[in-house]
């Protein structure tokens, strides 16, 4: 499975609450497209919300996203990292 790094960029305003929601959203379907919702980061002044998961593709994200009501602006891969 490849990680992905989804970002929406209108959700201005947006509270921890509502990250919460539309996370627990994603987190409730996920596994019907094999996908898991790893963390999610948001920026409510710029509106920019970011999530990490890991999946089959890109396509498979965007679906679970769709499917929960959020739509992803971007979907990138994220074929290396380092801690």
């Amino acid at each position: 499975m490849a990680k992905y790094m989804d970002v929406h960029h209108s959700m201005k305003g947006i509270t921890e609450e509502k990250l919460r929601e539309a996370h627990n959203a994603d987190l409730a379907i996920e596994k019907d497209e094999q996908v898991h919702f790893e963390m999610a980061w948001a920026d409510p002044e710029s509106g920019r919300v970011y999530c990490l998961s890991e999946a089959p593709s890109a396509e498979a994200v965007q679906r679970i996203h769709e499917r929960a009501g959020h739509k992803a602006d971007e979907i990138h891969p994220v074929p290396l990292t380092v801690q």
